[in-house]
């Protein structure tokens, strides 16, 4: 990678993303792009970019001499359950507009899957790297057909498309955004400013996590690892973690002790979680280009709450 256009660049992940290539590539060789403009400014190239105009990101990417596009405009899980044929239509439609531009450029290509890929009849624990796949959701639906659509674009056409399944991602940097993991984000946030928070997701139930600067390293090692080795390409699980709502609060009384957990379960987003496996196997990640997460709970959890202590002014 040389220079990178970054679709959804204001997005949960790319966001923080952008600051991360620019550090390891060299800030105008990133260029940044989202439908909406930025509230405050940001460093490096900017363009607006509705990823359903096809055009506008092939001339964008042609124009600004991108070798890699990294596409990570997508609607999130409960919010594409909201609104479901909007969510096919920005997903898919964005999705197949970014592996046409890398087609027609020659580009190399990254675009993230997601748990939400699997379903309720894929084996819960310790779920394997190829199994079943049968999501229960508008948004698996598109992940699954995306990791199919990027397999098909590497096979047909001998585009370098890479991707992984990612877990839910916590971060101090982005609010959370619609994702049924987004509880797992906002405990911090009430812990700091409340002291005590009410959960949407049920006790007992178990989701894979990473902590956000794993996940922009995995993004990283995967595009700069060694074509020759990567069996599978797409949809590579990783993860760092599994741990249920009691879990994650109990790490959190370490650090406030009188800080309290409560449950209102929210139905829909209770079905998603419970159609999602509680903890999934990235050891194909680590064998073909050495995939390794830093971060565990109480340590992801003590630099979440010195962060957000500085963001919050706490």
């Amino acid at each position: 990678m040389k220079k990178i256009i970054v679709t959804g660049a204001l997005g949960q992940i790319g966001s923080e993303l952008i600051g991360k290539l620019q550090n390891e590539y060299g800030e105008n060789n990133v260029l940044s792009t989202d439908i909406r403009k930025p509230e405050h400014p940001i460093a490096g190239p900017f363009e607006v970019l509705d990823v359903t105009d096809g055009k506008k990101m092939h001339d964008l990417a042609k124009d600004f001499g991108a070798d890699t596009i990294m596409h990570m405009a997508a609607l999130l899980s409960a919010t594409a359950e909201k609104n479901p044929m909007f969510a096919w239509n920005l997903n898919m439609g964005g999705l197949l507009n970014a592996l046409e531009v890398a087609r027609e450029l020659n580009m190399q290509f990254f675009t993230p899957s997601s748990i939400g890929a699997f379903g309720p009849s894929t084996p819960k624990v310790n779920t394997s790297q190829d199994t079943l796949q049968r999501p229960t959701t508008m948004y698996g639906v598109n992940k699954v057909s995306g990791e199919l659509l990027c397999d098909y674009y590497f096979s047909r056409f001998g585009i370098d498309t890479r991707g992984v399944r990612f877990p839910g991602l916590i971060s101090y940097v982005a609010q959370p955004g619609g994702g049924t993991t987004d509880y797992a984000v906002d405990i911090y946030y009430k812990a700091i400013e409340e002291g005590k928070y009410e959960s949407f997701i049920a006790a007992g139930t178990y989701m894979d996590m990473m902590y956000m600067p794993d996940a922009l390293q995995a993004i990283v090692d995967l595009m700069e690892a060694d074509p020759a080795k990567l069996v599978h390409r797409n949809a590579f699980n990783v993860t760092a973690m599994s741990f249920e709502p009691s879990q994650i609060a109990a790490s959190i009384q370490k650090h406030i002790p009188d800080f309290t957990l409560s449950y209102n379960v929210d139905p829909a987003r209770q079905a998603i979680a419970d159609s999602w496996p509680d903890s999934i196997d990235p050891s194909a990640a680590v064998a073909e280009w050495g995939f390794k997460a830093q971060y565990d709970l109480d340590a992801m959890t003590a630099d979440m709450l010195e962060k957000l202590k500085v963001k919050l002014q706490r």
